[in-house]
């Protein structure tokens, strides 16, 4: 059976280095024989403010529910975007926060501090770039956002299988540091991992 995979890029510019991961990504999970769809959050027409929080609903726009669609119909969730001030860039950040929704991705138990999770028997691969060395971000500053993406939403929502790539520094990266990156990428989609 083939396996159902999503691409997600956070970045909001299209020649970014993280579209080119995300391509070598889709190449290889193609070469596979996996269904590749992708959701360039840059390509969306949607406000990113959860203007009322959980309070009050605000209607998704149609560019969201197609993405909860897509996002019901994948097996395996990757993420691709670049860590900013140790956290996800703020459109992805409005993504998370208007598309992962209570009873789409989760449900708040009455009168309970737990809560059950919609997304089990799913994976996700997270695949971030950064301007420092993996190990500083990791010992120095305790990974914030690989925290929030993986234990913080992914695993609240159910997704318990979730792989971390780490890609840093890039900013002073040369060709061959780039081309070594995206040929590993591509062999991560290729197994579709």
């Amino acid at each position: 059976m083939k396996k159902k995979i999503v691409i997600i890029v956070g970045h909001p510019d299209k020649e970014s280095y993280n579209f080119s991961l995300a391509a070598a990504y889709k190449a290889g999970a193609e070469q596979s024989g996996a269904e590749v769809r992708e959701i360039n959050i840059r390509d969306l027409n949607f406000n990113p403010n959860l203007e009322y929080g959980y309070r009050k609903r605000t209607e998704l726009e149609p560019d969201l529910l197609h993405s909860q669609e897509t996002l019901k119909w994948a097996d395996h969730i990757v993420w691709v975007y670049p860590v900013w001030w140790g956290s996800v860039p703020a459109i992805m950040k409005g993504f998370l926060d208007r598309v992962l929704l209570p009873g789409f991705a989760f449900k708040k138990r009455d009168d309970s501090l737990w809560w059950d999770k919609f997304f089990t028997g799913k994976t996700s691969r997270i695949i971030s770039t950064m301007d420092q060395p993996n190990w500083y971000y990791n010992w120095i500053y305790k990974a914030p956002s690989h925290n929030a993406m993986k234990k913080l939403t992914m695993n609240f929502i159910g997704v318990k299988s979730v792989k971390i790539t780490s890609i840093g520094p890039v900013r002073m990266s040369k060709d061959a540091f780039r081309a070594n990156w995206l040929k590993k990428v591509e062999e991560l989609g290729r197994k579709n991992k």
